[in-house]
């Protein structure tokens, strides 16, 4: 009897079926001489799991048994460098390279290591040795520029290999949403708006550009343009109806876009994007469920989880920033993130860092574990999900620096409990009339109508944690001060299993 074919792991995953999925690879890898496929197909659906360190042991397992692999030693480069161990993946990059892996996939797995070990000269050189090999890339002419724009603050010099690469490509729907979230980001928007919907007029239906170009028509003001653009991502499925709820919020219906945001939370209970629309659709509605939705008194919190007034705690703060300090290679913000005229810099989990960001790391976790005891279980949309415990599943650091950088306002669409830890303020946060650089809730990072004020404010301190729902829309209210402004953010996830 022949092995099952490792190829259906991948057909489970597109039905959604991780369980199935993952059962199914634990019974490929039981056989007594699993193929390379099978455990690319185990590590794959680990990954999909939320499980990377065990996806890590199984691309190390398939190195041993294939070592004459160029596959397997990519596919383990590939992990190690999700896990932030950028230094073993560039040399297992290398290796799978080395061994005559010709792939463009390997070039952006070794150009992304090398940004994660800050040699950015040779990841930009990767990232074109990617583009080179295939030059309707989407995610290499992404990533190159915006790591050019990152170093340098330099738009056009930023976005000129992505215009090369739509003018080139004039059908390829992702490399023109690429160009638009590139030129939505360095502050060109109705520039932004003109290639999306340029591209829709030779891709219509494409849903990244129908979701692109409805939130630059609200943003824009333009709410029945974006009526109109979300009425063609027809059917009602979730994306659809968030597309909708955001576009009849902009327009002013707000028992509407209730009506369109419940169907997408039926659909996706666990999404944080489509609860954030229904809070917001039920606010504008006067729906009295907002309150419980948004209940700021149980589901924010604060800590001071480190003293900055002892000797102790502002060695300690010390040290965190000088470590910080070192991964703040940027100049300015990536695209796609809140952070506006400041860098942010990816968190390793992985036990790699620095001592003290590592001594942070273990205090931030307590944090979180005391949180999900103090909140408990319940049927509401935060607590419903609660296993009682949690697990970060991405951290990073923001550096502001100058009197424009500031967070948008947003929400943590891959998250459950988000979070800000303050590393430094400055002096001006003791204003507690106009709340420079305080962190709010409640105001919405999508257009509305008319506007909706912020509800909660927390003042910032140092050694200080807030804790809040990863749905939770919020932003940091703009400073006058241009010193530094350092943080540390996570997102936590229940545990299963």
């Amino acid at each position: 009897m022949s092995a099952p074919d490792h190829r259906q792991a991948y057909q489970l995953l597109q039905r959604g079926d991780v369980d199935g999925a993952l059962r199914f690879t634990a019974a490929l890898l039981a056989q007594p001489l699993p193929s390379a496929g099978a455990y690319a197909a185990r590590a794959a659906v680990l990954k999909a799991a939320g499980r990377p360190q065990e996806a890590l042991t199984v691309n190390r397992e398939a190195v041993q048994r294939y070592p004459t692999s160029g596959v397997t030693w990519h596919n383990l480069a590939s992990t190690l460098g999700d896990l932030g161990q950028g230094k073993e993946a560039v040399a297992v990059a290398q290796r799978a390279i080395g061994m005559g892996l010709a792939a463009p996939e390997t070039r952006l797995v070794l150009a992304r290591a090398l940004q994660l070990e800050q040699r950015f000269d040779e990841a930009e050189a990767v990232f074109g040795e990617a583009l080179a090999l295939r030059p309707d890339y989407e995610e290499a002419a992404n990533e190159l520029a915006q790591l050019v724009w990152m170093r340098t603050g330099d738009a056009e010099r930023a976005l000129t290999p992505l215009r090369r690469s739509v003018a080139g490509h004039p059908g390829h729907a992702g490399l023109a949403y690429a160009l638009a979230m590139a030129q939505e980001f360095t502050g060109q928007k109705q520039a932004a708006r003109a290639t999306a919907e340029q591209a829709l007029a030779r891709i219509p239906g494409d849903r990244r550009l129908l979701s692109l170009v409805v939130e630059l028509c609200c943003k824009l003001g333009d709410a029945q343009a974006a009526v109109r653009w979300a009425a063609q991502a027809a059917g009602d499925d979730p994306v659809a109806k968030a597309l909708q709820a955001q576009a009849l919020l902009a327009l002013g219906d707000g028992d509407g876009a209730a009506k369109a945001a419940e169907v997408a939370v039926r659909q996706q209970p666990t999404d944080q994007y489509s609860i954030a629309l229904l809070a917001t659709a039920w606010r504008m509605s006067g729906d009295a469920r907002y309150s419980g939705l948004y209940d700021y008194d149980s589901l924010v919190a604060a800590y001071d989880i480190v003293d900055p007034d002892t000797a102790d705690g502002a060695a300690f703060l010390e040290e965190l920033r000088g470590s910080l300090r070192r991964l703040h290679r940027y100049t300015t913000h990536p695209f796609g993130q809140s952070v506006r005229q400041g860098s942010q810099a990816t968190l390793r989990l992985d036990g790699g860092h620095e001592p003290a960001i590592e001594r942070l790391l273990d205090l931030l976790r307590d944090a979180v574990a005391r949180r999900v005891a103090e909140v408990g279980a319940g049927d509401d949309m935060f607590r419903r999900r609660a296993t009682g415990a949690a697990d970060f599943s991405g951290a990073w650091s923001i550096r502001l620096m100058g009197a424009e950088g500031h967070h948008a306002d947003h929400i943590h669409p891959m998250g459950w409990i988000s979070s800000a830890f303050y590393v430094s303020v400055p002096d001006d946060v003791a204003d507690e009339q106009a709340r420079p650089g305080w962190i709010k809730f409640g105001e919405p990072g999508v257009a509305t109508a008319q506007p909706m004020a912020a509800e909660r404010f927390v003042q910032p301190r140092a050694g200080r944690l807030v804790l809040f729902p990863s749905y939770m829309w919020h932003g940091t209210v703009p400073y006058a001060s241009a010193a530094e402004r350092m943080t540390v953010a996570f997102d936590a996830v229940p545990r299963l299993g």
